[in-house]
C-alpha cells in the first residue's frame, strides 16, 4: 500500500491499482454524504460537482495524507539508499494524494463500501466543511462577469517547469486573445484557478464571491 511503483520490479506490488479503486470509492463516499444533506433547491447537479471536486481533490488528499501520517510511513517503507531526488517524491502532492486514495481502496476491500464511506466522511471533514463555506470556482465567477459584457474567457498553457513528479503549471488567462490573468499551480485546473482570480482581481485567499459582478475585465 505503501510502495511506489519505482520501487518494485513488479508494478502490480505498488499502491497504483488501490489508488485507482480509492479514487472511485472516495468520490461516492462524499457523493453519497452531500446528497440527502443538501437542499435541492440551493444545492443543484453543478454546484454539488463544484463542493465534490473541491473536496476530493489532490490538496485536499495531500492534507489528510499529512494526518494520516503517510509521508513518515512511505519514509518507512522507501528502500535503502533512496536519492534525495526521489525522496522529495514523498512530499509532493501527486504522491501523498495517491496514497491517500491508495489507503480508502484498501479499507474499501477489506471492510466494505458502508464503513470505508464512514471513515472517509470523518476524515476528509475539515475539506469539506471549508468547500461547503468558502468554495473554490474563480473560473465561474469571472466568466459570468465576462457574459455581462458579451466575452469569454479561454485559458493557454504559457510553461511548465520542474521534474515530472513535481510539475507546475503556468497558465495565461485571454480575453479576445489578450491576457486578463496569469496564474501558477500544481495542476493545470488549479493554475487555472489563480488565473482567474488575477483576473477578477481577487488577492490570494479572496472568496470568487468578493469579486465585484459588475466590473469588466480589461484586457491588458
Amino acid at each position: 500500500m505503501f510502495t511506489h511503483a519505482s520501487w518494485t520490479e513488479r508494478r502490480s506490488d505498488s499502491y497504483d491499482r488501490l489508488a485507482f479503486l480509492g479514487d472511485s470509492v472516495l468520490s461516492l463516499a462524499i457523493t453519497t454524504h452531500l446528497y440527502p444533506r443538501l437542499e435541492a433547491e440551493s444545492f443543484g447537479a453543478g454546484r454539488l460537482t463544484k463542493i465534490r471536486a473541491q473536496t476530493v481533490s489532490g490538496a485536499s488528499c495531500r492534507a489528510v495524507a499529512i494526518r494520516m501520517g503517510v509521508p513518515e510511513r512511505l519514509k518507512a517503507a522507501a528502500p535503502e539508499g533512496l536519492p534525495a531526488d526521489a525522496s522529495a517524491k514523498l512530499q509532493t502532492e501527486r504522491v501523498l494524494a495517491s496514497v491517500t486514495e491508495a489507503v480508502i481502496g484498501a479499507c474499501y476491500l477489506h471492510a466494505g463500501f458502508d464503513a470505508t464511506s464512514a471513515a472517509v466522511v470523518e476524515a476528509f471533514q475539515p475539506e469539506l466543511e471549508e468547500a461547503l463555506a468558502h468554495p473554490v470556482d474563480f473560473k465561474s465567477a469571472l466568466q459570468e462577469r465576462l457574459a455581462r459584457h458579451g466575452a469569454i474567457v479561454a485559458y493557454r498553457v504559457a510553461a511548465e517547469h520542474g521534474p515530472p513528479h513535481d510539475r507546475r503549471f503556468d497558465v495565461i488567462a485571454e480575453v479576445d486573445g489578450e491576457s486578463v490573468g496569469v496564474g501558477s499551480g500544481r495542476t493545470k485546473k488549479a493554475a487555472e484557478q489563480a488565473a482567474a482570480r488575477e483576473a477578477l482581481g481577487l488577492p490570494p485567499g479572496a472568496e470568487p464571491a468578493d469579486a465585484a459582478p459588475s466590473a469588466p475585465v480589461e484586457a491588458s
